[in-house]
């Protein structure tokens, strides 16, 4: 077998296990191994890419994953770096959570391979029928809640004065420890993995199987995902980095990849591409030799935004950065256009301006009007000094006419076309239906 727990090394991806030979350990057999993921949102994002990648490293290996989305932990919520308790979700909203969830794990793990098909559960399933006092006489019983408190998970939440612990979120352990107990009697699950904030987690099941399996299982973390100051990376202004393209688009995802900084875009080009150490390494050096262009950063964007939207999506998202860069902007939708200006300032005017003629008999908005609307120049006498020396565009074309009227076929969307002064300045100049 492929020896897997070298290459994770070499990456990066090992932060601590429960192997005293994880090497030997992973190369014996094919094992079984799971992950849980907490449906607290209707979309996964760039914090859970880091257990997906590594879900999927572990199948190309010729191991089998399980993922666990948490139906029944979900509705608790893990206090495992967390300050204060999470907001508790519905039934109905985590079946719908899970639902949305499913196709996007189905993007990063093949379902049907043969003997190391990947398992999508739920562990809703063997924990929602379970009674209270059965729970706590058959499972509660093995944990002393002296080595709870021991948990870094635990230490931090009672150890800071601003915030609480309920007895909720304490019992978040003894239900993700009952889950690896359960894949293990079921599906031979021997191996745990996940980000090391789970370390506690993780070996708190390890020990619940020993004590009431009398088996021995393991775990694997891996480091999580944080930019050189210390801050997780997948954070926006706007929040998470969604996977789920309506909250966010092929062309926020790629762009967000290439405004990566030097300093951090080592990591992601190694904890989530498949290029060998070699090949990273070239990369690398590539890029070092001219910063400019971006090289790693590109990498690590096109990978990913394929691996997320497929091919369509890494062209639209190329052909979206272009446009901003100046190339000619073809048919277009309001919503990409808005992704790909979201910066840029916009003017609204109502439509008849746009489809009707003027007391002159003329139709549409007169180019000139439209670049002092739109603030991209001062004046007339300034809007028409610009068309002349050639420094004005529309949708990236550029317009030498001082007489050009704006008019429905100069749309790119539905309701939107774009003009431009100079190289960079930009302005939306919208007509709604």
């Amino acid at each position: 077998m492929q020896d897997l727990f070298a290459e994770l090394n070499w990456r990066g991806l090992i932060n601590q296990t429960t192997l005293e030979s994880p090497r030997e350990w992973l190369m014996e057999k094919p094992r079984t191994l799971y992950c849980g993921f907490d449906p607290t949102a209707d979309s996964l994002h760039v914090g859970h890419l880091m257990a997906l990648m590594q879900l999927r490293r572990f199948q190309k290996a010729g191991h089998r994953p399980i993922a666990v989305v948490g139906g029944a932990t979900g509705s608790i919520g893990d206090p495992s770096g967390k300050s204060a308790e999470r907001n508790q979700l519905s039934r109905e909203q985590i079946i719908h959570n899970v639902e949305l969830i499913r196709p996007q794990m189905e993007k990063f793990l093949d379902f049907d391979c043969g003997a190391n098909s990947a398992l999508l559960v739920d562990n809703y399933d063997w924990n929602g029928s379970i009674s209270f006092l059965d729970f706590l006489r058959n499972v509660g019983k093995y944990f002393s809640v002296n080595v709870m408190l021991t948990k870094d998970s635990i230490k931090s939440r009672l150890s800071n004065p601003d915030s609480t612990l309920s007895y909720t979120e304490f019992s978040y352990m003894l239900l993700q420890s009952y889950d690896f107990v359960y894949l293990n009697k079921t599906y031979g699950c021997e191996l745990q993995i996940g980000g090391s904030d789970q370390w506690g987690n993780i070996t708190a099941g390890g020990e619940l199987a020993r004590r009431m399996l009398g088996v021995q299982l393991h775990g694997i973390t891996c480091p999580l995902l944080t930019k050189s100051d210390g801050k997780k990376m997948g954070k926006t202004e706007k929040g998470a980095l969604w996977l789920d393209p309506s909250k966010c688009s092929p062309y926020s995802f790629y762009q967000y990849w290439i405004n990566v900084s030097d300093d951090d875009i080592g990591k992601p080009l190694r904890f989530f591409t498949d290029f060998t150490e070699s090949e990273v390494a070239e990369i690398e050096a590539t890029h070092a030799a001219d910063p400019g262009r971006r090289e790693a950063q590109k990498q690590v964007a096109t990978v990913l935004t394929r691996l997320v939207h497929g091919d369509a999506g890494v062209e639209s998202a190329k052909r979206a950065t272009e446009i901003f860069f100046g190339a000619e902007i073809g048919h277009s939708t309001d919503r990409e256009l808005t992704e790909i200006f979201a910066e840029v300032p916009g003017c609204e005017r109502s439509r008849s301006e746009l489809e009707l003629a003027d007391s002159n008999g003329e139709r549409g908005v007169a180019l000139i009007d439209a670049l002092v609307m739109t603030g991209l120049c001062k004046s007339k006498g300034d809007a028409r000094r610009r068309i002349e020396q050639g420094g004005a565009y529309v949708n990236n074309r550029r317009v030498t006419d001082i007489g050009k009227r704006l008019t429905p076929d100069d749309l790119v969307s539905e309701t939107t076309l774009v003009l431009r002064s100079g190289k960079k300045a930009y302005a939306l100049l919208r007509f709604p239906q």
